[in-house]
Parts: structure tokens; C-alpha cells; sequence
């Protein structure tokens, strides 16, 4: 809303538009029920040919942008994510071009558009945009309180069975309790999750999802999540090296915000790092698990970890410390732990690395319906959390209306 008058407004960017094109657009928008600021660039801007941009501009409550594709699709795409830094988590940025190439879609939605448009532009298709936007925006003030739990899994260094936790606790809350459950790979490149689950890896990652959160329905949610045989809903993270983009940390909680109202788990596994994504993270969880193993690398991290977040002022009744591969006979103690940590052990697990290793080689996660102590321990964890959760009054999907229009005419 613009604090001063009261009436939502909206800045309208065209970038490289031919200007007849552009005035439509313009006119289009100004229809609507706000208060339109609008600016043409001729040329592609991004964080080395910066334009001026109006405080009228900065200020507005909510930003269109039109970004012609088919001059220079490279520096297209560095618009739009110059246009992302510039209105961090309320720009949509929609890409216009005569090409119907899948490739030159999938190179607009990986740079961060989340529509596109063909010329000539039907104006009709442009409305549509606007009347999903305007229910978008008018109801997120109204949205219900989600009823799910984020849990997040952050290892205190690397190899401590991160990933390995977050899958099995994710598969058995599916098939011990049939709850509607996503497992999000939150690793920038290279996660582990579609391995340990024998999934392809190369559909769409989560980091694309948070790129569509301005549009983000339950129908195009679907399009995106994975399909485990187990019913396990689950988000990839991409399976090449080199392409790491960085997240809007409040794009990320806007989509996990979408996300607990979809589901009654959302399980992310996060990579080390406590970066502002990682802290959004934190931020929205209902619970964070920090895992470690009990020998001394391991446990001197866990406490810089601990002592980190509690300098950022986190409370530690949602941080739960996990021990896991514990032995009584070559681990370091309980009470050593503790007192290096400085907070109590709520989880340890058995040092079941075989029968893991196993498990991961062939994708196939341990079946709770195995004799087991590892699965034994992680049926518990399951049942304490769906102890622990609220039960749902009313199922949030029937109450659900889907507004995804289909972007490939």
C-alpha cells in the first residue's frame, strides 16, 4: 500500500518495448484499481548500465515489468535480474518475444521471469496477467494461517548424515502417518536428495519455484514437485556445477509461506552455510535440527554453530541438536556433548552406516517396514512430530482455487 494515500500502488518498467506496445501496456494497467507509475527504457539495463530510476518507482507497493526477449536474450535475462535486485520480493518480471522456442522459455523462467507473452501482444492474454496479479495481491493480505510445519536440516559440518535424516524423516511421515509431506533439496547446486531417492535430477529445482513465487498456485506447484513411489512430494536442487544463482532471502520465505498451506510437512535439507537464505529459512521453521556426529571435529563446529545463531538472536526452544551414528563405545559422551554445546541432545541414532550406505547406492531410502533400529528410531521421530502438530480442520487444497493460466499457448 502507499502509506501516504492509502491506495495500492503499482510501477509499470518496459524495457527494449517498441513504443506503441509499450503505451498499450501502459493504458492496460492504468485500467486497474491503482496508482501507476509508469518508465520505458529503450536500452537493456542491468548493475553496470544502471538508468535512473524515480522514487516514485522505488516506492511503489508492487512492480510490472515487460522485458522484450528477442533483441538480446542474454542481456534480456540480466535485466530481469538487475529488475529482481532492484524490487527485492515484489517484482513480476513477464517476458515478451516472437519466438515460441521452448529453449528461449526455459532461458526466460531460469532468469527469474514468471510469464510470458508473444507478439504481437494480445491484449486479452495481458489482462488476464493483470486480473491473476490483482487476485493475488488482494488476497494475500486475507490468506488463511498455514496450517503446516517447516522442519529444516542443517549439518554442523559436512558428511554428518544431513541429507540421510532429512529423507528418511520426510519418507515416514508419508508412509507411517499419510501425511502430505515435501521434501525440499535446499543446497544452491549439487544436493544429494534426488540421489538418496533415485529421482531424476534434472526437472525444475526449488530455486525455480522461489523464482515463480509471484505466481505460485497450486496447479503450477505441481508442475514443478517430483513424485516419489512413496507419495513424497519433493524439490530438487540442480544437478550441475557452476550455475549457482543466488536466492531474494524474501522470496524464499514468501514461497515457504505458499508452501505450509500445501502441506503439513515441508522438510528442507540446507546446505551448512548460515547465509541470509539460510536464515530465512530459520526464520519460517517450526523446528531446526542441527546434526552432527560424536567425535570432536564434529562437535567444536556444532558449538561455533550454536554460539553463531544465538549471536543472531535465535531462541533455542526451535533449535533440537541430533547426534547421529552414535555408539556408546567410541563416541564422545552425553554429558560432553552437552556441556561443549551448551544445549541438550533432543535425538541420537544408531551408527547404521552399512546398512545406509547400502541405501544410498541403490536410491532406495530404508523401509519402515524393516527390522531395523535405525527405522525404529525414525518412526518415533515421525510419531512425536504428528503428536506434536496441529490436527487440520479442514483439508486447505478443497479450499484452494487454481489461477495458473498455461504460459505456452
Amino acid at each position: 500500500m502507499n502509506l501516504d494515500s492509502g491506495i495500492f500502488s503499482a510501477a509499470v518498467i518496459t524495457v527494449c518495448v517498441a513504443p506503441d506496445t509499450a503505451e498499450r501496456i501502459v493504458q492496460a494497467v492504468e485500467k486497474m484499481p491503482w496508482l501507476v507509475t509508469a518508465s520505458n527504457f529503450e536500452a537493456y539495463i542491468s548493475a553496470a548500465r544502471r538508468p535512473y530510476i524515480g522514487p516514485q518507482l522505488k516506492a511503489a507497493s508492487a512492480c510490472i515489468a515487460i522485458v522484450d526477449f528477442d533483441h538480446h536474450p542474454e542481456e534480456a535475462v540480466e535485466t530481469t535480474k538487475y529488475l529482481q535486485q532492484l524490487f527485492p520480493g515484489k517484482v513480476t518480471v513477464i517476458a515478451l518475444a516472437q519466438s515460441r522456442e521452448p529453449e528461449l522459455l526455459l532461458l526466460a523462467m531460469r532468469g527469474g521471469c514468471t510469464e510470458f507473452l508473444h507478439k504481437p501482444l494480445k491484449m486479452e492474454a495481458f489482462h488476464e496477467v493483470l486480473r491473476r496479479l490483482e487476485r493475488q495481491w488482494t488476497s494475500t493480505s486475507s490468506r488463511p494461517t498455514p496450517a503446516g510445519s517447516v522442519l529444516s536440516f542443517f549439518g554442523a559440518k559436512g558428511g554428518v548424515g544431513t541429507t540421510t535424516l532429512a529423507v528418511h524423516l520426510a519418507m515416514y511421515l508419508v508412509q507411517c502417518h499419510g501425511k502430505r509431506t515435501l521434501l525440499i533439496d535446499n543446497h544452491s547446486e549439487l544436493g544429494h536428495v534426488s540421489v538418496y531417492l533415485g529421482l531424476d535430477g534434472s526437472r525444475f529445482h526449488f530455486n525455480e519455484v522461489v523464482r515463480n513465487v509471484n505466481r505460485l498456485d497450486s496447479e503450477l506447484l505441481q508442475g514443478f514437485v517430483a513424485k516419489h513411489p512413496s507419495g513424497l512430494d519433493v524439490l530438487t536442487s540442480p544437478d550441475i556445477a557452476g550455475q549457482t544463482n543466488t536466492l531474494d532471502a524474501d522470496a524464499v520465505s514468501r514461497t515457504l509461506e505458499f508452501l505450509k498451506t500445501e502441506y503439513d510437512f515441508v522438510v528442507l535439507d540446507c546446505a551448512t552455510a548460515l547465509d541470509d537464505n539460510a536464515l530465512a529459512v530459520i526464520d519460517i521453521s517450526t523446528r531446526v535440527y542441527l546434526v552432527a556426529t560424536p567425535e570432536i571435529g564434529a562437535i567444536r563446529d556444532l558449538s561455533r554453530y550454536v554460539d553463531n545463531l544465538m549471536q543472531i538472536d535465535y531462541t533455542t526452544e526451535k533449535m533440537h541438536v541430533v547426534i547421529n551414528r552414535f555408539s556408546s563405545r567410541y563416541a564422545v559422551s552425553v554429558e560432553q556433548i552437552e556441556k561443549a554445546i551448551r544445549l541438550p541432545i533432543a535425538i541420537r541414532l544408531p551408527n547404521s552406516y552399512t546398512e545406509l550406505v547400502r541405501s544410498v547406492n541403490l536410491g532406495e531410502p530404508v523401509s519402515p517396514k524393516i527390522k531395523s533400529e535405525f527405522a525404529a528410531q525414525i518412526i518415533k521421530w515421525s510419531n512425536t512430530l504428528v503428536t506434536a502438530a496441529p490436527a487440520a480442520t479442514q483439508s486447505l487444497l478443497q479450499q484452494k482455487k487454481s489461477s495458473f493460466v498455461a504460459m505456452w499457448m
